[in-house]
């Protein structure tokens, strides 16, 4: 029990995992009976806890990697996540204001461009990260227009005062 339960805290303590990863991890080298004793151990000090790990990796992706909610749940749900948890972790994502964060550093690249190629970049961009077809319209066309534009002088197509 000592190796397993070693090799499990040399595992979190990397990064929090999920049960499901902690356990897919540990099976490989480790009895069932081992895997299942050291999980126990730490779920009894509260050292691995889903719900913990899933709004934990929610924080992280709308603070540093901002993706949509249904692709962060993809990720909890391959990392072993229960769907009722993953549910309660997600609950309240505001997909719009991590379309927004994901798109608005990107826009800063793609401010040369024409409209056209800067909305279908943009929007291919937040695409990728899993974003409906309506918000990525909506964020292109909102930070086309507060981006400061050579030809009219002012910042929203009106021109300046």
């Amino acid at each position: 029990m000592a190796d397993v339960l070693g090799a499990a805290l040399r595992l979190i303590s990397y990064r929090a995992r999920s049960e499901g990863e902690v356990r897919r991890r540990l099976s490989r080298r480790y009895s069932q009976e081992d895997v299942e004793r050291a999980v126990i151990y730490l779920k009894e000090r509260d050292l691995l806890n889903d719900l913990q790990f899933a709004t934990s990796w929610r924080r992280d992706r709308e603070s540093h990697r901002p993706r949509s909610a249904r692709m962060v749940r993809y990720e909890l749900l391959r990392m072993g996540v229960a769907r009722d948890v993953v549910d309660e972790a997600l609950e309240g994502y505001d997909e719009e204001g991590n379309a927004h964060r994901a798109a608005a550093k990107e826009a800063g690249k793609l401010a040369g461009l024409d409209y056209t190629a800067f909305r279908g970049k943009l929007c291919a961009y937040l695409a990728r990260r899993g974003f409906a077809k309506g918000i990525t319209v909506r964020i292109a066309d909102g930070l086309w227009r507060e981006l400061p534009h050579p030809n009219d002088g002012g910042v929203d197509g009106q021109g300046q005062d």
